[in-house]
């Protein structure tokens, strides 16, 4: 019986073991994604993720601490050269674990483990979408603006025609008053005239 089982030994001896995840650890660096099973990709991450915050601060002294664990130099150099400025930002948490289904065979639970920074499909979806104006909610684009100018022009154009009709109505309504005014004249001064004829004739007789 195993009392007091503080971590995966994963059937191998401690050599064994520290050689495996060293050589996942710079495949994981160099790659960015590597394919493993579940079991191994939980203890390569706590292997890892302390590595990867000791190349945030690039000493001489971090760079052999670093290269202790790793025992590959382009591994040191690739992750403190490129992986460090990626990761610059991030406080922990540096890789995931996304799980792939069951191995043919021994059917074991297979996995891939990858660095974060370097998924561009998951960081793209991750951007928060840009909040939009009531203004700007435009539906239809270009054409409904285009649509709703020449509505205007209509609108302009009709407007003017009618004040040009009712300004003409209202001149043809001038015109007939003048008429009117000037018949009535007409009139008034046609019976004066024949009063004055009627009392002509009055004194005659």
């Amino acid at each position: 019986m195993r009392h007091g089982k503080k971590f995966n030994h994963l059937g191998r001896t401690a050599p064994h073991r520290k050689a495996m995840l060293s050589n996942m650890a710079s495949s994981l660096i160099l790659n960015k994604r590597i394919t493993t099973t579940v079991a191994k990709a939980k203890a390569l991450r706590k292997y890892v993720e302390p590595i990867l915050t000791k190349s945030k601060e690039d000493t001489t002294h971090s760079r052999r601490v670093v290269f202790s664990y790793l025992n590959d130099k382009q591994t040191v150099k690739a992750l403190f050269d490129e992986v460090s400025e990626k990761i610059a930002s991030r406080p922990g948490g540096y890789t995931r674990i996304i799980k792939t289904g069951n191995r043919l065979g021994d059917n074991a639970d297979m996995c891939i483990i990858e660095l974060v920074d370097y998924n561009e499909l998951l960081l793209e979806d991750a951007k928060p979408a840009k909040a939009k104006s009531r203004r700007s909610r435009k539906v239809g684009g270009k054409k409904k603006e285009e649509a709703t100018v020449v509505e205007e022009e209509v609108k302009a154009e009709s407007t003017i025609e009618d004040a040009e009709v009712i300004e003409e109505v209202k001149a043809e309504a001038d015109q007939e008053v003048v008429e009117e005014a000037q018949t009535e004249e007409v009139k008034s001064e046609e019976t004066v005239e024949d009063k004055k004829e009627d009392t002509n004739e009055e004194e005659a007789k």
